[in-house]
C-alpha cells in the first residue's frame, strides 16, 4: 500500500521510462528467440520455433570449438579487450579526479569539452584519421621521409594494429567515461575537503582518502560491467583497419561471426551458435565477477 501511495504521485516520472522500456522490449528482448537457429540447420524462410525445423543440437557449437581458428580468434579477441580495459579503465578514472581537483573552474570545463569531443567522431572517420597519420602516405611517414628514414605501411604491419586499434579506441571514450565519475564527484560534500585542508592535508592526499572513496562504489559496478563484456570487441572498427598484412592479429569472434554469416555462402546457424558461445563467456565473466565483488567489498549488481 505505500508503495503505490509513493508510485502514484510521480506517475507522470513513470511515463518517461515507458519509450525506454518499450524500445528495449522490442529490439532486445523479443529478437531473442533467433538463438534457436544456433541448434538447427537453418535455412531462410523456415520456421524457427518448430518441431518441425532440422535441429542438429550442438553440432555447430562443436564444429567451432574444433575449428583450427577457435584459438587464434579466442587470443586475438581477449588480447585486444584485456589491453583495452587495462588502458581504458583507470584512466578516465584518473582523468575525473584530476579535472575534479583544478583550481579554474573554467580551465577544467574546457578541457572537459576537449576530452568529450572525440567521443562524437564516427568510427568511419576515426579510422579515416588513422590513416592520413599513420597509412602508407599518411603524416608520419612523410615526416619520416623529410628526415631521411623509411617509409612504413602500419596497416600492413600486425605488430602496429593492437596499438592503433586500442590507443585510437581509449582516446575517442576516455572523456565520455570520465563524465559518470565527475558526477559521483560531485556529491562529495566540500566541508570534508575544507576540514582536510585545515588538517594540512595536500592535494593528493585529499584525492586519496577523500575523492577516490567516494566514487569506489560507482567504480566497482563499472568494473564488474567491463569485465563482464570483455569478450564484446565489436567488429565494425576492426573490418575498416584490417588488412591482409595484419588479419593474423586482428581476426576476432566478432568479425568471423560477420564475414561467417553475411558474405559469400551464409551459414547462419554457424555464426549464431559462434555469437552465443562469446554472449555465453561474457555472461559467465559477468557472475565471476559480481561474486568477487560480493565477497571482497559491498557494492554488486546483485
Amino acid at each position: 500500500m505505500i508503495k503505490k501511495q509513493k508510485l502514484r504521485p510521480n506517475y507522470y516520472l513513470l511515463l518517461f521510462l515507458l519509450p525506454a522500456f518499450l524500445f528495449v522490449f522490442i529490439f532486445n528482448y523479443i529478437p531473442m528467440y533467433g538463438i534457436l537457429i544456433a541448434f538447427q540447420n537453418y535455412v531462410p524462410g523456415d520456421p524457427i520455433a518448430s518441431l518441425n525445423a532440422d535441429w542438429v543440437g550442438l553440432f555447430h557449437f562443436n564444429a567451432f570449438l574444433n575449428d583450427f581458428r577457435f584459438t587464434q580468434l579466442m587470443l586475438n579477441t581477449f588480447i585486444l579487450s584485456f589491453l583495452g580495459f587495462l588502458i581504458g579503465f583507470p584512466l578516465p578514472i584518473v582523468i575525473a579526479l584530476l579535472l575534479n581537483s583544478m583550481r579554474s573552474s573554467k580551465a577544467s570545463k574546457r578541457l572537459q569539452t576537449i576530452f568529450y569531443a572525440p567521443h562524437f567522431i564516427s568510427v568511419i572517420v576515426l579510422v579515416g584519421m588513422l590513416y592520413l597519420l599513420f597509412g602508407e602516405y599518411g603524416l608520419i611517414n612523410n615526416l619520416v621521409l623529410a628526415f631521411g628514414g623509411e617509409k612504413t605501411s602500419y596497416f600492413l604491419e600486425s605488430s602496429a594494429f593492437r596499438s592503433l586499434f586500442i590507443l585510437s579506441g581509449n582516446w575517442q571514450d576516455f572523456g565520455w567515461s570520465a563524465i559518470i565519475y565527475l558526477a559521483a564527484l560531485s556529491g562529495v560534500d566540500p566541508t570534508l575537503h575544507e576540514a582536510a585542508v585545515v588538517d594540512g592535508a595536500s592535494r593528493f592526499q585529499r584525492i586519496l582518502h577523500i575523492d577516490l572513496p567516494a566514487i569506489f562504489p560507482t567504480i566497482s559496478v563499472l568494473l564488474i560491467l567491463s569485465v563482464g563484456n570483455l569478450m564484446g570487441v565489436g567488429y565494425e572498427k576492426v573490418l575498416l583497419m584490417q588488412t591482409g598484412g595484419n588479419i593474423s592479429v586482428s581476426e576476432v569472434i566478432s568479425t568471423y561471426v560477420y564475414k561467417t554469416g553475411l558474405t559469400g555462402f551464409p551459414d547462419f546457424s554457424y555464426a549464431t551458435a559462434i555469437g552465443l558461445f562469446n554472449s555465453a563467456i561474457n555472461v559467465i565473466l559477468l557472475i565471476f565477477a559480481n561474486t568477487m565483488a560480493k565477497r571482497f567489498s559491498e557494492n554488486s549488481l546483485w
